[in-house]
């Protein structure tokens, strides 16, 4: 039984290993309350048990689909089954901010195509059209 226990414990590296992360982000995310640092026993290592795997994993995914390390703390929060309404409102939100960014990029992306487009008509032998935009007050 204490075997099974044991082979289930990983050191901070393997931890880190399993999730696909370094060991400075396992520490990141103990500073920040993500993850709990165990108790270390005198003259032995700290043990992170699999369900660390998992949670490691679990912010990951969150962070990939954009979401701040704080709302990720409050997913952590909610419970599987009965934190759906808030997840799905916390994920609404997420989706309207990265809709709102996209708009504001494609604007950006637009504008920067026209600058470009104006470097191509040149001849060389005027002002840059994208350093004289930067430099207009």
């Amino acid at each position: 039984m204490k075997e099974n226990l044991m082979a289930s414990e990983l050191t901070i590296g393997k931890l880190a290993e399993s999730a696909g992360v370094n060991i400075e982000t396992i520490r990141y995310y103990q500073r920040r309350g993500l993850l709990v640092e165990p108790i270390k026993p005198p003259g032995s290592h700290r043990r992170y048990s699999a369900d660390e795997v998992k949670r490691v994993r679990f912010i990951k995914r969150a962070q990939a689909l954009g979401f701040t390390l704080d709302e990720i703390n409050a997913l952590l929060t909610l419970d599987a089954a009965c934190g759906c309404n808030e997840t799905r409102t916390m994920a609404l939100r997420k989706l309207s901010l990265i809709e709102k960014k996209m708009a504001d990029l494609d604007v950006m992306r637009q504008a920067l195509a026209g600058l470009v487009q104006q470097c191509d008509t040149g001849n060389g032998q005027t002002i840059c059209p994208i350093i004289d935009m930067l430099a207009r007050e």
